[in-house]
């Protein structure tokens, strides 16, 4: 898995590519954490490249998600996700919980 991180004036862009299993989630949330640690709490994660994501991926989407949204500073955003995660999303119930968009440029203009 590799993560491309792109600061922009109203939020950073986190691009995720290959795999994201149980042991490379760890490599994520470390990076989705950095972003929070530096204060940038409006976050688009652009999935398009993303290959697989385990449920350990959904708990490091999740856990940000909430650091995110603690006194309404923010939110995770997901832009381009591939189909077979949007279905593995919706299984688990995250659809609801995160907003989503067809490109990152989408995500972009939400903020």
């Amino acid at each position: 898995m590799e993560t491309t991180v792109k600061e922009f004036k109203h939020c950073n862009v986190i691009e995720v590519n290959g795999r994201v299993d149980s042991a490379t989630a760890p490599q994520l949330a470390k990076v989705l954490d950095k972003a929070c640690a530096d204060g940038h709490f409006k976050l688009v994660l652009d999935l398009t490249k993303l290959e697989y994501m385990s449920s350990a991926g959904f708990r490091a989407l999740l856990a940000t998600q909430r650091t995110c949204k603690r006194y309404n500073r923010g939110e995770v955003v997901l832009a381009a996700v591939p189909v077979r995660i949007r279905e593995a999303l919706e299984l688990a119930g995250f659809t609801e919980l995160f907003k989503t968009f067809d490109n990152a440029i989408d995500a972009v203009g939400n903020f």
